[in-house]
């Protein structure tokens, strides 16, 4: 079964447990939030993003600024992470919780909550943030054939961490519209 969906994740193919999985696996109880497994990786579902991101929205009205976020936690080293890039302006590293085979986000040192709090001042960050973005996709064998970058804005954009941040993600067909 999980080959099953590993397989249909490769090929871009989209289900959900209440329409595909209840005809192709009548016994099968498999929750939105499950999590697939291919090319050795755990790749969770996105429908839980959502909740995580209006639940980080009610969060961000009631914490002061002052409160540092997951990002600036794995910027100064409190909390472990698989980084694979840093520089003086952006930090990269490989999500725990991949929505594809390759799946990493590029974040700025500097906390900018999110890409609408941008002034001219970012300008030439934001290149720079999309730069380090690309040059690594290029560095992943699994993305040869495409890639896609996404950044999440706000509540309705399912932003879940506001900390200013680039997912790039690959390794398999992405589908079209992504949300």
């Amino acid at each position: 079964m999980v080959r099953f969906f590993a397989r249909h994740l490769q090929l871009g193919k989209r289900f959900t447990s209440s329409s595909i999985l209840p005809a192709a696996f009548p016994s099968c109880k498999l929750k939105p939030t499950a999590v697939l497994t291919t090319h050795n990786r755990s790749i969770r579902t996105p429908s839980d993003e959502v909740g995580r991101a209006h639940h980080a929205s009610n969060r961000k009205e009631q914490t002061s600024n002052h409160t540092p976020t997951l990002f600036q936690k794995i910027i100064s080293r409190e909390i472990p992470a698989d980084i694979i890039y840093e520089d003086k302006q952006c930090l990269a590293f490989r999500d725990v919780n991949p929505v594809s085979p390759v799946h990493f986000l590029v974040i700025p040192i500097k906390p900018i909550p999110q890409i609408s709090s941008c002034d001219k001042s970012d300008q030439a960050l934001l290149g720079h943030l999309m730069y380090v973005a690309q040059s690594l996709a290029k560095k992943e064998s699994a993305m040869d054939e495409g890639y896609r970058i996404v950044i999440n804005n706000g509540k309705h954009g399912a932003q879940s961490v506001y900390h200013l941040h680039i997912h790039v993600m690959g390794g398999r067909q992405m589908t079209w519209p992504p949300g």
